[in-house]
């Protein structure tokens, strides 16, 4: 059975710095696990961002087109055990509303790793 988990996202401001700057991306999984992030961050209406650690941010989007996918929203995401994973769907509410979008998917979730 699927629990809707509400997760209240940030905005990547102007003129703040690339989250991803000085990261190296690792291969894409499937699968990553709840219990260890922090996020997510919508970047843009393709990137959506979970924080693991200091060292390690997990890139990820929506499959094709997600018109309602933008920063300051919040995700309603359908989670089915203690992992988000491709294909898994979510949903996004503007501020100010009460009527969620459209479900939109998840692609692969990428690892970005600081560089040593």
């Amino acid at each position: 059975m699927a629990a809707a988990a509400l997760l209240t996202v940030g905005m990547l401001g102007a003129g703040k710095s690339d989250p991803l700057a000085g990261r190296t991306a690792g291969a894409p999984v499937r699968c990553i696990d709840l219990q260890q992030l922090n996020g997510p961050e919508i970047v843009d209406s393709q990137t959506i961002l979970y924080r693991q650690s200091g060292k390690r941010i997990w890139k990820t989007g929506p499959v094709g087109e997600c018109p309602s996918l933008r920063p300051l929203d919040t995700l309603i995401v359908d989670v089915y055990g203690g992992q988000l994973c491709r294909n898994d769907r979510f949903r996004t509410v503007s501020v100010g509303m009460s009527i969620p979008s459209g479900y939109c998917r998840f692609r692969d979730f990428t690892p970005y790793d600081k560089v040593k």
